[in-house]
């Protein structure tokens, strides 16, 4: 018997799925503690939709993550900071505040931990590999002057 699953079920699937499982075990298990419903029109119907839902924010995110990779690759990101008599920074330029900078210049929000790049500790031109998605990144030149 087909069946869709309402909820995880171990050694069968996971929710939304559609599975095979023998007659009783769906009779007796499945449909009395309302973790399948049986595969029918409705059903398989409701499956469709959501998958194609799914699809479709997915194909957006990616649309969403090209564009803000194109407005920051290739561009320069200017960092004010303060430094000592040998040129050393007092601290460090880090991925936060690379993030912080993006939001205010670009108007790009994103997380510290999708900037990739180490600790920039002395003044300079630095490149920054930026993850906007799992298939889409952008690499900028961060520029550290003094303040």
């Amino acid at each position: 018997m087909k069946v869709v699953l309402l909820q995880d079920v171990k050694a069968q699937g996971k929710k939304g799925e559609l599975v095979t499982v023998s007659d009783g075990y769906a009779r007796n298990y499945l449909f009395p503690r309302n973790l399948a419903t049986p595969a029918d029109a409705k059903a398989m119907s409701e499956l469709k939709n959501r998958e194609s839902s799914k699809q479709y924010h997915a194909e957006m995110a990616l649309k969403e993550a090209k564009e803000a990779a194109a407005k920051v690759e290739g561009k320069e990101l200017r960092i004010a900071a303060k430094a000592g008599a040998a040129g050393k920074l007092f601290g460090a330029v880090t991925s936060k505040r690379v993030a912080e900078e993006l939001k205010t210049v670009f108007g790009i929000e994103i997380e510290k931990k999708f900037v990739q790049m180490d600790d920039i500790k002395q003044f300079g031109t630095y490149p920054v590999k930026v993850k906007f998605h799992q298939e889409v990144s952008a690499t900028l030149n961060v520029t550290v002057a003094e303040e």
